[in-house]
């Protein structure tokens, strides 16, 4: 597919430019056109990992979707040229594919692939000029974070090595052959020894490695009992920069990372940063006078805007880039000619590319980043630039997923129409952005109003509203399942950014520093407010549903407010005191979210639990909690139900076997969520029906 317009001078027209030529016919809903159903999600696909050439003329990505048997999501790399004249598949591989990275001379393609023999993954090259692939490693673990060097005869990766777990018994036991006995004790010394989503993680440390691109043994290149993570090569190829922590107080000294030079022939490594604080994502220039990173100093706030700084090769002269933009960076690219550097950030519910000159000279480049975050609208996306300056992205809107584009010039050129088989036949919700003022302080809060497809403005629908986790996150602009199936069944979904959100600068999003909830339950409320003064929402058909800080938000709003008809608690903390020292990222809290410990501070801990206004809800509650959740553990959600079941407050608690704090990893969970959710909701909205229903019968 090619659509291509000019995009600097008109932003807005863009965005309706492209939602018009991707929705196609879905523009103008007709009355024959059905809603967005919950079957439709596994038929969902969208662009991840776009990779340009370093000519331009082509565009490797990673194309996501579904796999409607497996209940997995997929991924194969598909080839796409860059003027839009078509795409086709990289491999004959029908597994997952991942992590491409296109050669300098742009004759190959390095990926990550399961190898098909063993669990686990290798490193594999394809020619462009053949065809052909090769698997070119033999690997004890699966690598990631693939680099080339500038010479294309190696391949830079970080990869875990395994270490020994600590020793408490020595007894040894003489087990009968064919015996079945109890799995070994698990034994763990370590601060971090588990992850939402992957569980109990093995001992071991994260090394960085290089192998000959052509294949052979891959060697160590860094050392000692440290993680080093993120190469990339210095433009001679004599150095890789990592991000790691080698202090001896390491793992104590968590929120702190630098950027380290290491020798590739001899391993010598030499720190090029020393700010407190997280210092990561080196980017050394192609004409090898610059290395650039992401960090800031660390002042143990709640948030802070992560910032742009370049230096010499051995991190002298240090400048930061950007000091107005108030916007934390999350990714950087270098321009091909080395005269400055391409950055992405996410600005008021949209992520964006823009870039900036080493003198700080600053060009908007391209909007609507995103669309590979399937579920609720949260950002992401990701970028790369070619040596010619050719932007590729995954671009996405409301009306759609990650779609592949590129930006070259002042053109942008949309590359694939993923979903044109599906979404120009179904009647989507309409998204408005919406601002309002909250009621606390008279601040401008941003939020999108999602209408029920068809909607027909002189009707009154019930309202739903949507709060985003995190807390320290956003939603926008973004295709959502989740929302669009909420207003396929009737509801005007709200989906606000209250304070705390990103994307607003680091006042905004530090003001729930020790005070979470807090105000931010204000912003939501009077947003709920000036929804309702539209005049088609029902202000007696409120209900209000979240996941992980948007389940605590939830909980805390129905613990101050009867306002609400019904609610559904998704994956919430309803105890800080007991959470904190609960959950995989237990140590993250401490002194930032809070004062103290839970030990030297619990008033405060209490106070900022929903269980402390557990005794004031009335609002008939589902909890939901994924099984294997260990980021808002389940015992959590019980709190809340066991709470709610002995006020005798109608309940009920909802488990989904297998699911972590990411319930939308799966599609069938994902459905189920929203399937119940919906269920409770409509419990309660259809015995309000049938009571007006039954009223009228009887009227006189």
């Amino acid at each position: 597919m090619q659509t291509t317009v000019p995009h600097r001078l008109a932003p807005a027209l863009t965005a309706l430019a492209f939602a018009g030529a991707l929705a196609g016919s879905a523009g103008v809903q007709a009355a024959d056109q059905p809603p967005f159903a919950p079957m439709d999600v596994f038929a969902l696909e969208w662009a991840a990992e776009p990779q340009v050439a370093p000519d331009g003329a082509q565009v490797v990505y990673r194309r996501m979707g579904f796999d409607v048997m497996t209940d997995q999501r997929r991924g194969n790399l598909w080839l796409a040229a860059a003027d839009g004249s078509g795409q086709h598949k990289l491999t004959s591989h029908d597994g997952n594919e991942s992590g491409a990275r296109w050669s300098p001379d742009g004759s190959r393609i390095a990926y990550v692939r399961s190898a098909g023999d063993r669990d686990g993954a290798e490193i594999f090259v394809h020619w462009l000029t053949t065809g052909q692939d090769a698997r070119i490693t033999q690997l004890p673990a699966s690598p990631d974070h693939l680099r080339w060097s500038p010479d294309g005869r190696q391949l830079a990766f970080a990869m875990q090595i395994d270490a020994e777990p600590p020793v408490v018994s020595e007894q040894k036991l003489d087990k009968p052959e064919g015996a079945e006995w109890a799995e070994p004790a698990r034994i763990t010394d370590r601060l971090y020894h588990e992850r939402d989503g992957q569980g109990y993680l093995e001992p071991g440390f994260s090394h960085v490695f290089v192998v000959p691109a052509d294949g052979g043994t891959a060697r160590q290149v860094t050392s000692g009992d440290f993680h080093h993570r993120s190469p990339a090569w210095s433009a001679d190829g004599a150095t890789l920069y990592v991000t790691g922590n080698r202090s001896d107080n390491w793992e104590y000294d968590y929120r702190n990372s630098e950027v380290y030079a290491v020798d590739v022939s001899t391993g010598k490594t030499t720190a090029i940063t020393s700010t407190p604080g997280p210092d990561t994502h080196p980017a050394p220039s192609p004409d090898g006078e610059h290395v650039a990173w992401l960090g800031f100093k660390d002042k143990e706030e709640a948030y802070q805007v992560t910032r742009l700084r370049v230096a010499r090769p051995d991190g002298t002269g240090v400048v930061e880039l950007l000091p107005g933009l108030d916007r934390s960076i999350s990714a950087i690219a270098w321009a091909g000619d080395s005269s400055g550097l391409y950055v992405q950030y996410d600005d008021r519910g949209r992520s964006k590319i823009s870039f900036t000159t080493l003198a700080g000279d600053f060009t908007p480049v391209a909007d609507n980043l995103g669309g590979a975050t399937i579920g609720r609208p949260y950002g992401g996306g990701s970028f790369s630039v070619s040596r010619t300056g050719v932007v590729a992205y995954n671009l996405t809107r409301p009306e759609h997923p990650g779609e592949l584009a590129v930006v070259r010039g002042e053109d942008l050129t949309l590359l694939t129409d993923l979903n044109g088989d599906l979404l120009p036949h179904r009647a989507l919700g309409e998204v408005e952005e919406f601002w309002w003022k909250s009621s606390h302080d008279e601040r401008d809060i941003q939020g999108w109003i999602v209408k029920p497809p068809h909607f027909d403005p002189e009707k009154q629908y019930p309202l739903l509203v949507e709060n985003h986790g995190g807390p320290i996150s956003n939603y926008g602009e973004r295709f959502s399942p989740e929302i669009q199936l909420y207003a396929a069944a009737g509801y005007v979904v709200f989906y606000p950014n209250p304070r705390g959100s990103t994307g607003y600068g680091e006042e905004f999003g530090n003001l729930l520093y020790h005070n979470y909830p807090g105000e931010d339950y204000d912003d939501i409320m009077s947003g709920v407010d000036a929804v309702i003064a539209r005049g088609y929402v029902d202000p007696d058909e409120l209900y209000v549903t979240g996941g992980s800080a948007g389940g605590i938000m939830s909980a805390w709003m129905i613990g101050k407010s009867d306002r609400f008809k019904s609610a559904a608690v998704i994956k919430p903390v309803m105890n800080w005191y007991s959470k904190t020292l609960n959950a995989d990222n237990w140590f993250w809290y401490y002194h930032t979210r809070y004062p103290g410990t839970p030990w030297t501070n619990p008033d405060d801990y209490l106070k900022f639990s929903p269980i402390s206004l557990v005794g004031n809800v009335t609002t008939p509650t589902l909890v939901m909690v994924g099984l294997d959740d260990l980021r808002t553990p389940p015992s959590q959600a019980k709190q809340l139900y066991h709470a709610l079941k002995y006020r005798k407050v109608p309940t009920v608690l909802v488990e989904l076997p297998g699911a972590s704090h990411n319930i939308a990893k799966r599609p069938s969970q994902l459905v189920e969520k929203v399937g119940h959710i919906l269920a409770w909701f409509d419990r309660e909205h259809g015995m309000d029906e049938a009571e007006k229903a039954a009223g009228a019968q009887t009227a006189p």
